[in-house]
């Protein structure tokens, strides 16, 4: 895997014709830890139009892996006719769907997280970017960033990722693939 800035990113996504409705679309998938977060932080800066959407913002819970395509769907749907979209966002503490977030038409949505790259949102898509690091510094870095609570969560949920991406086939789908970025 190669190391590729927001940039190049940036530039191979507005190189390419808008995939959805006047905008495009970049997927940044891989699993926990890798650095899509960070990824996508870096393409927001680079472009002040760009909208970013977390998918764990989306997912139902811990288990919530393999209904997250759909939901990603009809929020990328509203888009797609031109018209604005949202999408109820997931407490993690209050473990239930709270406020409803507003998602404008935008030359540049950047959707980030694990599922981005399913196989159901390819007709949006621009650009998928697979983001991937060793698996030891990956999971030392999700515990860093969102505490030890969560790990006791972590075997399952690598074990749904590694089903949900051999699946979906989205490592070998990308249209770029980047290695070991830093953690947000």
């Amino acid at each position: 895997m190669a190391t590729v800035s927001p940039s190049d990113v940036l530039r191979l996504a507005l190189d390419r014709p808008a995939t959805l409705g006047d905008g495009r679309l970049v997927c940044i998938d891989g699993p926990a830890g890798s650095g899509k977060t960070t990824l996508a932080a870096g393409l927001a800066a680079l472009d002040p139009r760009a909208v970013v959407v977390h998918t764990d913002e989306l997912l139902d819970g811990w288990a919530g892996l393999p209904t997250l395509a759909p939901r990603l769907a009809a929020l990328l749907e509203p888009l797609a006719r031109g018209e604005d979209s949202s999408y109820l966002r997931y407490d993690w503490f209050a473990g239930r769907y709270a406020e409803e977030v507003a998602v404008p038409r935008t030359p540049l949505l950047v959707l980030e997280g694990v599922g981005s790259g399913a196989r159901l949102l390819a007709p949006y898509r621009t650009l998928l970017v697979w983001v991937g690091a060793p698996d030891e510094e990956r999971l030392r870095r999700v515990v860093e960033r969102d505490g030890p609570a969560v790990a006791p969560y972590l075997p399952a949920w690598v074990a749904d990722e590694a089903r949900h991406f051999a699946e979906e086939g989205t490592s070998t789908t990308a249209d770029l693939h980047v290695g070991n970025l830093p953690s947000a």
